[in-house]
């Protein structure tokens, strides 16, 4: 087996987040969930809020550990020596994308692999957009966040209402 990461932007983490990282941690050695620091977003959660939830609501899994990274994938892999990508999809447009990254990633680093998880259907139309569009109407987000995060996604918005953001 192998080191891999599941990396993405857990904006914030959802419960099919949570169904890959479960899933995947079953099939490799170690599972390196990995933030993306990505300047040209504008986050609802810091890097290091989302690093603190992931390793909160991932806690139970002994083989998996939370990190950080900016810069391309393929060096980061290279610099923890994962030769693994994990990648979920929920539809078929994910695949194409997702087909294409995976085939530049192992141009540009043949050393690593991509392995895709599709998403357990009861999660396919979840994404942290979603979780964010409802929460921020203060909607119910309970099907779609974890219960210990839920509080923190509301609060968020309700400093940023504060702020006139």
């Amino acid at each position: 087996m192998a080191t891999a990461i599941y990396a993405g932007s857990f904006d914030p983490v959802t419960y099919g987040h949570l169904d890959i990282i479960e899933r995947s941690s079953k099939v490799v050695d170690e599972l390196v969930v990995s933030v993306l620091k990505n300047s040209a977003k504008n986050p609802l959660f810091s890097v290091s809020e989302r690093v603190s939830m992931l390793e909160e609501v991932t806690s139970h899994l002994a083989n998996v550990r939370i990190d950080s990274f900016d810069g391309m994938l393929v060096d980061y892999a290279k610099k923890i020596n994962a030769t693994v990508l994990v990648r979920g999809l929920r539809a078929v447009t994910d695949f194409e994308y997702e087909l294409q990254i995976a085939q530049t990633n192992h141009i540009v680093n043949p050393g690593v692999d991509t392995i895709f998880f599709s998403t357990s259907l009861e999660y396919s139309y979840l994404s942290s957009t979603i979780v964010k569009e409802v929460a921020s109407y203060g909607g119910d987000i309970s099907k779609f966040v974890p219960e210990q995060l839920r509080k923190r996604v509301y609060e968020k918005y309700q400093e940023r209402s504060l702020k006139g953001v």
